[in-house]
């Protein structure tokens, strides 16, 4: 029987993806006491703040505040990345971003932070910085898709890849 909760049902589609078991039996929340809205705001909270910073450190850039970007922007990505962490446990999350179909989304993700910062203070590169910010949100988002079945198929198909 069809859910009448619409074409995006959570608890449905938790049942087909196993990772995705959100919110659930978590020891670091037991642990803490927060509840599912609270972990909610958890993430809102972060993800607003990452958000504030990253734009701003992106404003500092493009007036020429190299170091400024480097700190806000960085900053910003992993407070962004910290608060995904309250919707399916810190631990957790580390251990599926480090699965074998998505490690290396993983690793460009994480070293293109660091390259940021080289580009930043090394080599004093607005133009670099703003190479390897494209390369982040690119890995981030083939990082993203490994979370969906068959997006990453669907994207290649789209480019004529697959």
């Amino acid at each position: 029987m069809a859910s009448s909760k619409g074409w995006f049902n959570l608890e449905t589609a938790a049942g087909t993806i196993p990772e995705a078991q959100f919110f659930e039996g978590d020891s670091a929340f037991k642990a803490l006491g927060l509840t599912r809205t609270q972990r909610l705001y958890g993430f809102a909270g972060c993800f607003g703040i990452g958000l504030v910073l990253s734009v701003l450190g992106t404003v500092f850039l493009f007036i020429g505040g190299l170091t400024s970007f480097a700190i806000l922007y960085g900053l910003g990505t992993v407070v962004s990345l910290i608060g995904t962490g309250f919707l399916i446990g810190f631990l957790k999350q580390f251990k599926l971003m480090f699965k074998a179909v998505r490690i290396i989304a993983t690793i460009v993700f994480l070293a293109s932070i660091v390259l940021i910062f080289v580009g930043a203070f090394v080599l004093d590169s607005g133009i670099l910085c703003i190479i390897f910010v494209i390369i982040e949100y690119l890995a981030f988002l083939w990082y993203t898709l490994s979370y969906i079945p068959y997006a990453r198929t669907a994207v290649l198909k789209v480019f004529g890849m697959a």
